[in-house]
């Protein structure tokens, strides 16, 4: 396997309001060229995670403790300066709601060729044509029509791909996918994760992928990390944790999704009292 990306090592977060653990001592690793899921339940910490990588973290949440090590730089400690050029050049996001993500007030040219044009220095005409390059890349037809209309005139579907041209746009080492298929309808969303896929094999792009659905997690990742409370439950590549899985919360988050090819087994809820046992076991340090 390829060396790691991504090293989260023991990172906690509380809330400034009153102290209460958003995050307990996580730690993951993220490998060139892969696909890691985090799942869990809302409130999990899952979108956490992704905005502490950013520093996008609101201000009612502190870190106050571990380290992320990208490429073997720990981003908690970096200067400002350094800190926002690494960001800004070799990590993206595709936020979880196209339908608000992009700016109303701009055409999809400014915003797919910002980037190219402040970051990488590039003149009006090469950001233009990288843009146009990127619109054929996530299958989007009539791409200099698209460049030229705002983002009410596209469909949630278009808006994605215009969000995941705009993440490839400066051939960054990781994406931070958070829940990017949540407002679209099914249909769609089978096409933008077959798109994204794809996209990530060819840019050889690590992704983080964000999401509370397990049915994604098999379709599009290569390992997982489950959380609950803040904490990691338990993770591993996809086939052993779906198929296998050892903590009885795992086995009963999987237990609780409905099967077609069993539709007699019906909707089975995780029983409270493993919540409860649960609770109790994330909150002992």
């Amino acid at each position: 396997m390829s060396a790691p990306i991504l090293v989260i090592d023991g990172l906690s977060a509380v809330s400034q309001r009153d102290g209460t653990p958003i995050l307990r001592r996580v730690s993951l690793t993220l490998h060139r060229g892969e696909t890691r899921g985090l799942v869990g339940e809302s409130g999990a910490g899952k979108s956490t995670i992704g905005k502490a990588i950013l520093h996008i973290l609101p201000s009612a949440v502190r870190v106050t403790a571990g380290q992320i090590l990208f490429e073997d730089r720990d981003l908690l400690t970096m200067p400002s300066a350094p800190l926002r050029r690494l960001i800004g050049e070799r990590i993206a996001l595709i936020p979880q709601d196209p339908m608000t993500a992009l700016n109303p007030g701009r055409r999809i040219e400014a915003q797919l060729t910002d980037g190219l044009r402040l970051i990488r220095g590039a003149s009006a005409r090469t950001a233009r044509a990288r843009a146009l390059s990127l619109l054929e890349e996530v299958h989007i037809r009539e791409p200099e029509r698209v460049l030229r209309a705002y983002p009410h005139e596209l469909s949630g579907g278009m808006r994605q791909r215009v969000l995941i041209a705009a993440a490839f746009a400066l051939e960054p080492a990781l994406i931070i996918a958070d829940e990017p298929t949540t407002a679209l309808d099914v249909t769609v969303q089978k096409q933008i994760l077959r798109l994204l896929r794809n996209m990530q094999n060819a840019h050889g792009t690590a992704v983080l992928f964000v999401t509370h659905d397990l049915g994604v997690v098999a379709q599009v990742c290569d390992s997982v990390t489950l959380l609950f409370g803040g904490k990691v439950i338990e993770e591993g590549p996809v086939a052993q944790v779906l198929e296998a899985p050892r903590h009885a919360y795992a086995r009963a988050l999987l237990d609780a999704c409905p099967r077609s090819d069993h539709p007699e087994l019906g909707l089975r809820p995780i029983p409270a009292e493993l919540i409860a046992r649960l609770r109790r076991e994330v909150a002992t340090p």
